[in-house]
C-alpha cells in the first residue's frame, strides 16, 4: 500500500476510487444515445418541449439542438415527424396521412361569431388591447368571451402597453398553434386563402369592413354558432 492509498477514506477501493476520477465517466453519451433521449421525450409527453426543458432532463454535455435536428431527419417522410411548435418541438402526426386519425382527434368545439372574430383580430394582430380588438370589431368584447378563449388554452395574457393605463395585451398560445398545425403565427393563412377557403365573410370582414357598425353591446347569448375554422 502507498502513502496515497493511506489517505483514502476507510473501507475505499483504491480501483473503485480511481475509476470515480477518470473524467470519461462524465462525457456526454454519444450523439445517438442523446437522439434516443429525445425520442423518447418527445414520444412521452402531451406537451411540445423546449430545447432548454429537454437540456435540463439530459445527462450534462448533452446538445438537445442537434439530437433534435438527427430525430426530425430520421423521421422525415414518415407517418409521424417531429415539427416545431413555436419555441418548442413535439412528434405529430404527419399531415398527408393525418385523415386515418380524425375520428380519434378530432374535437367538437363550437365557437360563437364574437369568439371567432376576436380570436382571429388576436392571432393577425397580436400583441393586442381588448381596446384594439373592440375598435377592430366595431362592438364591445364581452368579459365571457376573453375568458372562454382563454379557458381554451388558445389565447394569453401579454405584455401591458406602455400607454396611460398600461392596459393587458393578449397574444395566441403554443397550443393554438399546436391545434391549427402552425409552426408560428406568421404561417397563418392570408386574406386570399380565407376568401378561396369560404372562411371569410366578405359582408363582415374584422378590421377591414368600414361599413361594420360602431357602437353595440355584443350578445351574451348569441346563438349563431360557428364550427371552427
Amino acid at each position: 500500500m502507498t502513502d496515497q492509498d493511506d489517505d483514502l477514506p476507510e473501507g475505499a477501493d483504491p480501483e473503485e476510487m480511481g475509476a470515480l476520477e477518470d473524467p470519461g465517466l462524465f462525457d456526454a453519451p454519444p450523439l445517438a444515445e442523446q437522439e434516443r433521449m429525445v425520442e423518447a421525450m418527445l414520444f412521452a409527453t402531451s406537451e411540445p418541449l423546449t430545447l432548454r426543458e429537454m437540456g435540463t432532463r439530459m445527462p450534462q454535455g448533452c446538445d438537445p439542438g442537434t439530437a433534435v435536428a438527427m430525430l426530425q431527419n430520421h423521421y422525415r417522410g414518415r407517418g409521424v415527424n417531429v415539427v416545431q411548435v413555436g419555441g418548442a418541438w413535439a412528434i405529430r402526426t404527419a399531415p398527408d396521412v393525418s385523415f386515418l386519425m380524425q375520428k380519434e382527434v378530432v374535437e367538437s368545439r363550437k365557437l360563437s361569431r364574437a369568439a371567432i372574430e376576436t380570436l382571429a383580430i388576436i392571432a393577425y394582430h397580436q400583441p393586442a388591447t381588448r381596446a384594439e380588438i373592440e375598435e377592430i370589431r366595431g362592438v364591445a368584447v364581452s368579459k365571457g368571451t376573453i375568458d372562454l378563449l382563454l379557458d381554451l388554452d388558445w389565447i394569453r395574457v401579454g405584455r401591458r402597453r406602455e400607454t396611460p393605463g398600461r392596459p393587458v395585451t393578449f397574444v395566441v398560445t403554443e397550443a393554438f398553434l399546436d391545434h391549427f398545425s402552425l409552426s408560428s403565427a406568421k404561417d397563418l393563412p392570408g386574406l386570399g386563402e380565407l376568401r378561396a377557403a369560404g372562411l371569410l365573410d366578405p359582408r363582415r370582414m374584422p378590421g377591414l369592413d368600414e361599413d361594420a357598425p360602431g357602437d353595440g353591446e355584443e350578445d351574451e347569448g348569441d346563438e349563431d354558432q360557428e364550427e371552427m375554422f
